[in-house]
Order: structure tokens, then sequence, then C-alpha cells
């Protein structure tokens, strides 16, 4: 048998058991039986993607598969290999669709079946950032489980992406490895066509960020190869079902490394960089770096537990806890303080009080540490973003979670990896290592105080930290687009989405959520030729909506001309564009006169008429639209937000859990520009009206400002 022979025979196989489900459904539940994926926007996102057709029900399905059958031309050619690998991956996802018919719930931990679009959005930042590197898809059984988990373990460290599909997932549980999305280790399903979902999460990656339009196989295929860094293990033995799907995979553009070399021999496979034999488990791991030419950077930092961005998720259950420090109970804090070089010995950690294996298993603990820095370029600015980034770097030591920040805090420590002999000294370690790798560019020496004391902890939080956060925050809010000369581009997110730009200042942050002002200045200081640049504003075209020659300029050269001229504070008239990774979508509700915010975490209906993942999918891709705008959660509180159409008061709705992280300073906002008190109690919510209808009542009972304002449109 040749390639040809086998791909198309896997090809036929999968055929006939997709057309033979699709018949049965159809007798059984009638072509009107409604058929989609839950939680996303696109259909059935393979589907959609290739033909740019959407399906609704059974006979839109049964029809659907008249057109993947066009796609099985048997000309003994590369191309048809490649076709025939697409039309078996088309229908994996048909055989998918049908196991979630009625709201059936067909996969049960640890499996995850297919992943909805605020997954993928959530990946969205560190899939632009690197700190996801690529996207591993592991299939089959490894020879024993110890190196099928050694494998997953050894990519998991690197930061990538791990999907599972057939007997890795077994073996993983049977090593009692920990798996799920928290650590990025994501058991898809048993069955063969379950490997769909991770191509679906590639190709609505394409369009969600890459402006790709559903149908456009070609620039789909070309997107998923250029910037979708993913590629695939097939143990041995590979049937031909399985080498139909992995010459899908290598028709996105994701080589297939295997073991079964024997197979690979004896059909000639031979598609250099795209189908590769490696007898060799162990090797796997470099020769899918190399195929997919994935460089990964190394940070050596000497602590006994591995790290790397796959654990920022990772729970620690209080089950599984061994200490927890706790900001809200104790006094704790993390602060960085500018130092003269004299004053610092580099690379110094010190730990003021009892250790962690002096300390009750499952206690409440102080913590403090003081991350105290020096160098030439260093300024007092730089010290929040240092911290911020904190909390990214302990979530990245495995068996650590940290949330908070400033005195806020809360670690937690696992029993494992304390039982590794992870200890005070090695929080230090972490931080020292991070510090001077990341801000190389400012930081020359740094030298770390690790504080556990709580005599220590209670008199440096009131006599130190609390001070400083206290002038920080005044500096703050002192802060605004009028008061600085220049704003900074953001174009991390062109590696997803290439027309995208932020233009990020003081009152608008980026729309990720994750770049302030500050952060963009920074990032500028540390890398001059890097994402953030500087854009003057000096020559203003129209100051209602915030428009400036400058700006446009800036955005028509890192847009590479896709974009012409954008507003700082209109969601009408030439708004910024959305890249997809956005916290949150604003879009106008015309019966209230009003705009609903949804947040990527809020998985139902809004006033509008849309959930979150169907707002999405007319927002992003790098393109300006007017009505809807993509923001971050720190953005809802400014007096810059669409300050044009009248600002914070054309707020009507948003889900009670956004609102409620957002009441404090929404509601002095809104006190300041407005006079109104506990502003927030006048937005409606999921629990009061997921109807424009229902929502106009509430206002008018309210007296919502909105109902006296100008119409918008």
């Amino acid at each position: 048998m040749t390639l040809f022979d086998v791909v198309f025979s896997g090809n036929d196989t999968v055929y006939g058991l997709t057309e033979g489900a699709i018949d049965a459904a159809i007798a059984q539940h009638g072509a009107d039986k409604p058929v989609a994926f839950p939680d996303t926007a696109y259909s059935l996102p393979c589907y959609y993607g290739v033909t740019g057709t959407k399906i609704a029900d059974l006979g839109d399905l049964k029809e659907a598969l008249g057109v993947v059958k066009t796609l099985m031309t048997r000309e003994k050619r590369l191309n048809d290999v490649f076709m025939s690998g697409v039309a078996t991956a088309l229908c994996a996802e048909f055989i998918e669709v049908l196991k979630y018919m009625d709201g059936a719930v067909p996969y049960e931990a640890p499996c995850c079946g297919h992943l909805g679009d605020a997954v993928i959005r959530e990946l969205g930042v560190p899939l632009v950032t690197g700190d996801i590197p690529g996207v591993a898809v592991i299939l089959g059984a490894a020879p024993t489980a110890e190196e099928g988990v050694a494998l997953v373990k050894s990519y998991q460290e690197q930061g990538i992406l791990v999907t599972l599909v057939g007997g890795i997932i077994d073996q993983c549980a049977e090593m009692g490895y920990k798996t799920g999305a928290n650590v990025r280790v994501i058991p898809l399903g048993k069955d063969v066509t379950s490997v769909i979902h991770v191509v679906s999460v590639a190709v609505r990656a394409a369009l969600i960020f890459g402006n790709i339009k559903p149908g456009d196989a070609a620039g789909l295929m070309e997107y998923t190869f250029k910037r979708v860094s993913a590629f695939v293990n097939a143990f041995a033995p590979l049937d031909p079902v399985i080498v139909a799907c992995g010459a899908g995979a290598v028709a996105l553009g994701f080589p297939v490394i295997t073991n079964d070399v024997d197979t690979l021999a004896a059909v000639h496979a031979n598609v250099p960089k795209s189908i590769i034999g490696q007898p060799d488990i162990e090797k796997f791991n470099a020769t899918s770096l190399e195929a997919r030419d994935i460089k990964i950077k190394i940070t050596h930092i000497d602590i006994p537990v591995a790290f790397a961005s796959a654990f920022e998720g990772e729970i620690i259950r209080r089950g599984d806890m061994q200490v927890e420090f706790d900001g809200s109970r104790v006094n704790c804090f993390e602060l960085v303080l500018t130092k003269e070089a004299a004053e610092i010995e580099d690379h110094k950690i010190e730990v003021i009080g009892p250790d962690i294996d002096e300390m009750p298993e499952g206690s409440k603990q102080s913590i403090a540490y003081i991350v105290e820095v020096a160098g030439k370029n260093m300024q007092s600015d730089f010290e929040p973003v240092f911290e911020r980034k904190f909390h990214s770097y302990l979530n990245c030591v495995e068996g650590v979670m940290h949330t908070g920040q400033r005195d806020m805090i809360r670690v937690r420590i696992s029993k494992d990896t304390f039982h590794a002999g992870f200890r005070a000294k090695h929080i230090g370690e972490v931080l020292y290592a991070k510090v001077k790798s990341e801000f190389a560019a400012v930081v020359d020496k740094c030298q770390v105080k690790v504080i556990t004391d709580p005599e220590q902890c209670t008199k440096l939080r009131n006599e130190l930290a609390t001070p400083m956060f206290d002038k920080r925050d005044k500096r703050l809010q002192t802060l605004t687009d009028e008061g600085v000369d220049v704003y900074y581009s953001c174009i991390m997110c062109q590696a997803f989405s290439p027309s995208h730009v932020c233009v990020v200042t003081p009152e608008r942050l980026g729309l990720c959520g994750a770049v302030s002002w500050l952060d963009a200045k920074a990032t500028n200081e540390l890398d001059p030729q890097g994402p953030c640049q500087i854009i003057t504003k000096e020559r203003v075209i129209d100051e209602r909506i915030g428009e400036y020659e400058d700006v446009n300029e800036a955005v028509r050269k890192f847009s590479q001309g896709a974009l012409e001229d954008v507003s700082l504070y209109s969601i009408i008239e030439k708004p910024m564009t959305s890249c997809g990774c956005f916290e949150c979508i604003c879009g106008i509700e015309p019966l209230s006169n009003g705009v609903c915010i949804a947040n990527r975490e809020y998985a139902g209906m809004t006033p509008i008429g849309m959930t979150f993942s169907e707002l999405a999918s007319m927002t992003g891709g790098g393109v300006q639209t007017p009505g809807f705008m993509g923001h971050g959660k720190h953005f809802i509180a400014s007096k810059k937000f669409m300050k044009a159409e009248g600002g914070v008061e054309r707020i009507v709705w948003m889900p009670k859990e956004l609102k409620n992280q957002v009441a404090e300073r929404l509601n002095a906002t809104a006190k300041e520009l407005y006079g109104i008190d506990n502003f927030t109690d006048m937005i409606g919510d999921e629990t009061i009206a997921e109807d424009p209808e229902t929502l106009l009542e509430f206002l008018t009972e309210k007296g919502h400002p909105v109902l006296s304002l100008e119409p918008m449109m």
C-alpha cells in the first residue's frame, strides 16, 4: 500500500461512519432537528471556516456531507491526500456535533470535548505574548505510561499547551498526573474523532484574531500554518483513520511526528518536515519543536519544582495545601523599591523569620517580599509594573498559587511542592531570576528579602508599604490623557491579528486589560524597537471624539495600511479595532439608547440579543465595527469611556459579577461627573433583565439618566 491508499481508505471509513450516523439521526429526529456545539458563535467552526456556510440542523448537515464528498478526489497527488485529510477532519466534526444534540453533555471529566469561544479568547493573550509558544496534540497511547507522562510533562514545563486524545488520557490518570485547562494539559476525548476539537481551536483562532473570512479555505490554511504553532505526536500503531486525520493536520501546517516508522516506510510516506518518523519517544519533544521552528526561552531558576506558564491557572485546594499566606487575615505585602547600586548585593536572597518547614501544616501565615533593584535606567514609575508581574511569576511555579496584589495577596504552597523541597528562599530565587531576565535593560542589580516574621510584616506594612502604595495612587490619579505628551502603540496581538493596533493612553488601557500606559512606557524603555512605540498627540483633528493626525499616521504605519484612522473616545465614529483578546465587549442597545457590556466569563444572553461569543464574532479580527467596542474591564470606570457619546451614563446593563467588580470605581466616576450616587444600582444585570423591554422598564423605574440623553444614532 502507498500513502495514497492508506489516507483514502481512512477517509472512506470515516465518511461511511459519518453518513450512517447522520442518516440514523435524521430517521430518529427528522431533518429539522437543530445541531450545534455549545458556547460558540461559529456554528460548526471547521466546516464554517472552510466553506463559509453555517449548519443549523440535520438537513444542513446531510447537505454539508455532500460538499465534503467533493473534496474526496482520488488522483495520486499530495493535494488529494491533503484534501482527503481535510474531508476526514470535517467528517469527524460532524460525528462529534451529533453527540451534543438536545443539549447533551457527552464528555465527563477529565475529558473536555468541545472548547467554547471564551476558552480560545482566554488563550489569546498568552499565545500572543509567547507564554504559550506552541500547541501539542498527543494522540494514542505511549509504549509505557511513564514515557507518555514524561513527554506530556516535558511540553508542560516549556509552557506548551498540551491536548490529549485516546490512550494517553488513561496513562496520565494511571500515573496520577494532574490535567485540565487550568494547567494547560487538556484531555479532549478517547475517540480519535475528538481530535477535531483542537483543530476547531486553530480554525477559530484564524476567524477570531486573524480576520480570515469564513469560506477562504486557502487563507485559513495559510494562517494556521504561519501563526498557529501546533504539531501532532502520534503513537504507534497508526491505522488508516489516524493517518487520514494526520493528513488533515498537515494540510493546516501541523507536522506529524510518530514512532511508527515501520508503517511510514511501508506506505512510502515521505513528506519532509510534515510527516516525520522518530523511533525514540524521548526525542519527540526536540523533533517536534524543530519541525515547527518553536524557540523556547529558558531562564534557569534554582528551585526544586518546575517553572512554566502552564501552571499559571493551577488551583491549590485547601486539602492539598501545606501553608497559606493570606493578606486578608494577616499582614502581607509585595513591594519593589529602587535603590542606589551601592546599597544592593546582587542575587542576595534573605529570609527573615521562620521557614515553611517550621510552620504548622495547613496554617495561615504572614509574608512580605521586598525586591530591591538598581540600574542607571531604572525609574520609580517601573516599580508597580514589576510588582504586577509577581502574580504571573509565582503562579508559574508548580504547586504555588498566587492571587491579589500589593497588601492583599494570597499565596498557597501545595504539599507536593513542599515535600519536593520548596522553601521561602525559593520565592526570592523566582523573583530575582525573572526580574533580572525580563527587565535586564533597566535592572543591573537585584536583591530580595522574604519576611515571614509576623511582627516585622506588620511593622513594614504600616510604615513602608502602605505609604508607598498611597503615594503611587496619588500619582496615578493625576495621570490623564491631557496631562501627558505621548501615547503608546501596542501591537503584541499582531502575532494573531495582523491589522490590529491598540493605542494606549493613561485613561484607556489595552483592550486585553494587561497593558496600561505605564506598562507600555516601561515596555518601550526596555525595548525601544518592540511592540510599544511612542505616538505623539500634537495635531488634534477632533477633540470631542479623540482623533489626532499623529495617532492616525501611527495606526496606518503599524497596521501596514489596513487602518486609516481611529478615534479614542467614540464607539460609533472610527472606533478602535479589536483583536479578539478583549476582556469585555460594549455594544449599543437601541431601545434604551444605551450600551450593554459583556465580559468574557459571562456565558448568558444580553439584552442586545447576542451572547458574548456572538458579539465577539463580529467585533474581533482587527476591524472597526461602529456600535461595538472591545475593551478592558478597567476602562469601564474611565472618564474617557465613550466620552463622545456621553460617557459612562450610557451604560445600562452588564453581568452582575462584572458590575460588582467595577462598582466602586464606576460609582466614584459617576458621582464626580454627574453627581449620581450609587450609579451601579441603576444598571441592569442578568438577574433583572435579559431582554430590552424588561430592561427599559427597570431603567425607567430607576430614573436612569440615559433616558434623557440625545439618541446616539
